[in-house]
Formats: C-alpha cells, structure tokens, sequence
C-alpha cells in the first residue's frame, strides 16, 4: 500500500486545471491580485523588509527570480523576500477550520518563483497555486496543530512542497520525497503567535516556505526523504497531529472558494466585529470620550487569540505586530479613525493617549453559542455602553469579504489601488490586467510589472 505522502504526490501529479471550474479559477485570481497589493503595499510601511533586503543582498544568488521591487536573486531567496512582502501587512486572505487557521495565500511567493523559474504559463501556475491552496486548507481542517503547541506552518510545508514541486513539473517519487523532507524538517512551535508578538509572526511562513521550496529543488537532485513521515515511529501523526485521515485520491482543487479575503488590516477574526462597529459608529454617531466601556462577545478561537484569552495579555499594545493581534486596539482604532488599515499601525498612532486609552475599555470574552457557528459563520455582539446611561449594540454573522458574501473583483481591485496608492496608475493598470487574464500569459509576462515596482514613482514610470 502507498504511504500517505506517497498517496498526497499522487494527488499532486494529478491535479490540472480542468480541475477548475471557471468560477474558482476567477476567485483564484483575486486572491492572487489581493496578495499582490498586499505586497506592494509592505513596501511602504514594513521596516523588516529592509532587513531582509539587506540579508538578501549579502547572500547573493543567481538572478534567476524576480524580487517584487526591483532585483532578482535564486528561487529560495525571492521566496523569502516575496513572501515578507506579502505577508507582513496581515492584509492577506485566510481560511479557517474548527481548529486551525491559515493564511493560503502564503504559498503565492514560493510557487510564483517556482513558476518563474521553470517558465510556466499562468494556467500552470494558478494549477500549482491552487494545489497549494488545498493542501494546505485540508490539513488545517483534518489534522489541526495549534492544540497541540505548533504553528499552522508545520502543515504549510506539505503545501509549499507540493505547490514547488508541481510548478517544477517533479514526477511522483520527486514529489513524494519534497513532501517527506520539508514535513519532518519544518515542524515550527506556536510561541511565534503567543505572548509579545514579534516580527517573526509576519516572517514564519515567508521563512518555511523559503525552506520548503529548498526540500522540492533537492528533491528533483535527487534526495531522499522518511516516506513514513506522516503514519511512521515518531511521525507527524504520533509526535504533532494525532489521527486523522484525507482520501487525497477524491480531492479536488475546490477550497479556494472557502477561503476568505480581508477587508481591514487586521487580524482575521477580527473581520465582522471591526466592521460591526465601524457600522455601529456609523448609525449612531457618538464621541469617544463618552464611552465608559464596550463589550464584545464572540467565538472562542477569536477570544483566544487576540482578545486576551490562552494567547496572552492583548491590552499592552506598543508594536505594529502586538496591535494588529489585539481586538481591543482594533476596535479602539476603528472607532477613532474610522477605518483600519495601513496607516493605523504606524508606532506614533499606536502610542497615542486616544487609542491607548479607549482600548484599556474594552472587554472580550467567549460565548457558547458563537463558538458553535464558528467557522461556518464569524459571529459577535458589539455592546457600547456610554457615559449618560445610553446603549448601543449590534450584532455580526459575517463580513463582506466572508465566503458567504465574497468580494468581487471590483471590490479588491479598489482595495489593491488603495493598498498601491504610490505606484503610476498606468503600471497599476497593468498588474491588474495582467492578472485578470493570467490563464493567457506567461509568467514571464507578469514578472517584469512586479520588478518596476518601487517606491520612487517616477523611477517605476521610467523603468
């Protein structure tokens, strides 16, 4: 009988595009337009990315993959750097399980660099993408981690390793041995999400994918991996997942219209109360200084993890990575700015009195019942309470953005202008349109755009 990876690179040489109905192929490329702003947008207002930009300059490598930005470096660097980029805002999309959620757009940098690399068409890409896309959600739903003390990358490197690998085109047995060496080698530890937050919460996935896509190169060298890496002594099952189960021989590549896209830049679960409030604020005006508290009941997971629940403390608030991972700062923020987006999570508006002040007023705690229609629903109950006695609720199933009322191309295309303000509009044109008919182009075609990107406009526009 073929061993669990050996059944998960079947499933890989077997994915195609006709796997894809029309309708998943659009959302696809949305998600891949929503991950690309997001990318240009980390440009502006991501101090690490120098770091990693310097890190990459001093490692060198051949110039084989294009660095959003400008430069080009060998496929594993470009997927570090690419993946920072799209990753550092916490603007990109996510899928959530029962007990884990995932960011799949995370794979987009590495299988793009594959892609590139390997000079596929964009039909080949979005095939690799979307395998990565299923892989990744599928174990996130059958054979979550979080419990058990890991990070949601431990299942990411089955993804990256498959997504690299079919971009490659590696046969079954080369795709079986990625897999079985980026699954034992890249099992990482929950503590990047818990406790003070720091730079590595936006870098883990860019860092495993970095390495995952080094598994798929070796692999197609010809290096071994445990075949018995998920059902083995001492493996994935036994040591991190527990028992579970996926028949990869009746997947399909048909997650991606269950995965979301975020509409504030904020963390996911924080989706539908942000939008509740701004709503709330919205309806009925009021001043903030008349607040004397606010109470915010929602589901577990969102509790846990940025209200202050198992994950720690979520109301000292000083960094970009500690605010973006705190419902009260959110909620504080919307309140005050009416929005959330890039700029409410420069350190001067994160330090400042109004901000620190309100949030300091704002209470979460976990309900049952919302706990129970998480995740086919995003529920909360916003309850604002005022200082002359007056209270205002309001209570969320979901958010635009949500699967159950996704966004549409027009509405990301606004979010990706927002997100790319500093850029010519003819090259942001042009991205777009490069996307919107990726089936048809090479990837080849795509990457020159993404070069010309920089943070002097003019350049871009002289490029």
């Amino acid at each position: 009988m073929a061993t669990m990876v050996e059944q998960l690179a079947a499933f890989a040489l077997r994915a195609s595009g006709t796997d894809l109905a029309e309708g998943q192929r659009e959302q696809l490329k949305i998600h891949v337009l929503d991950s690309i702003g997001c990318a240009i947008g980390a440009l502006h207002h991501a101090p690490p990315i120098e770091m990693i930009g310097r890190y990459t300059a001093d490692f060198g490598g051949s110039d084989r993959c294009t660095l959003i930005g400008g430069g080009s470096t060998a496929p594993d660097r470009a997927t570090f750097y690419n993946g920072a980029l799209i990753r550092y805002l916490d603007f990109n999309d996510s899928f959530l399980a029962p007990g884990e959620t995932c960011h799949p757009s995370d794979n987009l940098a590495a299988v793009l660099a594959a892609s590139e690399d390997a000079a596929r068409s964009g039909r080949e890409f979005l095939t690799a993408l979307a395998l990565a896309y299923q892989v990744q959600c599928r174990l996130s739903e059958a054979a979550p981690v979080r419990a058990r003390g890991f990070d949601h990358t431990t299942q990411g490197s089955y993804a990256v390793a498959a997504g690299v690998s079919k971009a490659l085109a590696l046969s079954q047995y080369q795709t079986a041995q990625a897999l079985a060496i980026a699954g034992t080698a890249l099992n990482a530890l929950r503590v990047t999400r818990t406790g003070p937050l720091s730079h590595w919460k936006g870098l883990a996935y860019p860092y495993m994918s970095s390495c995952a896509a080094q598994a798929a190169y070796l692999a197609r060298q010809g290096i071994t991996g445990p075949s018995l890496v998920f059902e083995g002594n001492k493996g994935f099952i036994e040591t991190i997942s527990g028992e579970f189960a996926i028949n990869w021989q009746r997947e399909s590549l048909g997650t991606i219209t269950r995965t979301i896209v975020k509409k504030f830049n904020a963390e996911v679960h924080s989706q539908s109360a942000i939008e509740g409030m701004l709503e709330l604020k919205s309806e009925r005006p009021f001043d903030p200084d008349e607040v004397r508290h606010i109470e915010v009941e929602i589901f577990d997971v969102a509790c846990h993890i940025i209200g202050g629940g198992d994950e720690g403390d979520k109301t000292a608030v000083q960094t970009k990575e500690q605010a973006d991972h705190s419902l009260p700062y959110l909620l504080a923020v919307a309140i005050l700015d009416g929005q959330v987006m890039p700029g409410q999570f420069m350190p001067e508006r994160i330090r400042r009195e109004d901000v620190q002040t309100l949030l300091q007023k704002i209470h979460v705690r976990p309900s049952g019942e919302f706990s129970h229609r998480f995740p086919r629903e995003m529920p909360c109950r916003i309850l604002v309470k005022l200082n002359d006695g007056t209270e205002l609720s309001r209570e969320k199933r979901d958010y635009e953005g949500f699967y159950t009322r996704p966004m549409t191309w027009e509405t990301v295309m606004a979010k990706f202008n927002c997100l790319t303000g500093e850029m010519p509009a003819r090259l942001r044109q042009d991205i777009i349109s490069a996307v919107a008919r990726l089936e048809t182009i090479q990837i080849r075609d795509l990457m020159p755009l993404l070069r010309r990107v920089q943070a002097n406009p003019d350049e871009a526009l002289a490029a």
